[in-house]
């Protein structure tokens, strides 16, 4: 099928605006509209091409992807296409023979052929000039190796880890660049002029299939610093994809998740605790042996202590970072009644719960009975 320019459809430059685009086929529309040119083959025909251009060209996404990818916007460009489209033959060994196209890629093809194929393929080459390089029959441009990927990861990292800070050992999948097409993509038949590259013949990459990057795993040893806290987002440099050079590096960008911990559950930058303490410890008041990030301390009860208490010890939660200040640890009394009491200890509390009665103490029940 013949490549069908839309732009030339309609009689507009590329760099038309819609509201010439739109005025334009307003008035080959009615021009070849079948209703003016009954029984009109031809024209029935330039009507239909006329109202597929538009279709596409009135649409900003649609008119994007055309350009960029032109009559194959809707499924994207394969290697036949191209050499359909810009008269390109097959080399002795495959791929495409630039060589092969001097006489019917002037104007320009050429540059179109190298804009789509090489960068589809990788994006490593650059046709800063694309025109004939005399006496040879290839094309003359520059390379631009490609820089590595980003990687995104996360790291799990227990709470005493994030206080103290830790270095942990991650494994880390990435997208190294191929090293047989040194990330472009494409492999191709070549003669050099110094800096300059000659292309002769050029296909997809057979070892990366084209794509200019490899799928790679390795180990990394990471610092964890002091003070992280869950979702901290942290950026190393040079540790994403592997480019054609150490300094293309792509930046690793690690996210931080705090594990669960068994004692204590995060809130930003407070730790909380839920602290139990006997019925008589709260009652009487008592000093307990609590747990923190490093180590253990005394916690004085006061008297009187009821379930759900809050003691608040500040700067003891995670340490500071950055312009945030340390946070709190919380601890949350949770009053528990004796139980397996022995025969004395069962008639000492029947005792007390008598006093208690004797002296007329208020229903703890009332407000939730009262009418």
């Amino acid at each position: 099928m013949e490549f069908r320019d839309y732009y030339k459809s309609l009689g507009v430059e590329r760099s038309a605006s819609d509201a010439e685009i739109k005025s334009a086929y307003r008035k080959l529309a009615r021009k070849y509209h079948p209703d003016v040119n009954p029984n009109n083959k031809e024209a029935e025909s330039r009507f239909k091409q006329i109202n597929e251009a538009y279709q596409v060209l009135s649409d900003p996404a649609k008119r994007k992807k055309y350009d960029e990818l032109g009559a194959d916007w809707e499924r994207g460009t394969t290697e036949e296409e191209m050499m359909r489209r810009y008269g390109f033959g097959r080399a002795a060994g495959g791929g495409f023979d630039a060589g092969a196209a001097a006489g019917g890629a002037a104007n320009g093809g050429f540059s179109d052929f190298f804009e789509h194929f090489f960068g589809g393929l990788g994006g490593g080459f650059s046709p800063r000039s694309a025109r004939a390089a005399r006496g040879f029959g290839g094309y003359e441009f520059t390379q631009q190796p490609p820089r590595g990927r980003d990687v995104e990861a996360q790291v799990e990292v227990p709470l005493r880890d994030a206080m103290r800070g830790a270095k942990m050992r991650i494994e880390l999948s990435a997208e190294d660049g191929c090293k047989n097409c040194g990330g472009t993509g494409v492999v191709a038949r070549e003669e050099r002029r110094g800096k300059t590259r000659l292309v002769r013949a050029a296909e997809a990459c057979p070892v990366c299939r084209g794509r200019g990057t490899i799928p790679a795993r390795r180990s990394l040893e990471v610092t964890i610093p002091p003070g992280v806290v869950d979702g901290t987002r942290m950026r190393l440099r040079g540790q994403g994809g592997k480019g054609a050079q150490s300094a293309l590096n792509g930046d690793l960008f690690l996210t931080v998740r705090l594990a669960p911990d068994r004692v204590f559950t995060v809130s930003g930058r407070d730790l909380r605790c839920e602290l139990p303490v006997w019925d008589y410890e709260a009652a009487l008041g008592a000093e307990v042996t609590v747990p923190t990030l490093d180590g253990r301390i005394a916690l004085k009860i006061p008297a009187g202590s009821q379930s759900g208490r809050v003691m608040r010890l500040r700067g003891r939660g995670l340490p500071a970072r950055g312009k945030a200040p340390a946070g709190d640890l919380l601890y949350e009394l949770k009053v528990l009644a004796p139980t397996e009491m022995t025969d004395n200890e069962r008639k000492l509390m029947q005792e007390f719960a008598e006093s208690r009665r004797q002296r007329a103490v208020p229903d703890p029940r009332a407000e939730l009975t009262r009418e």
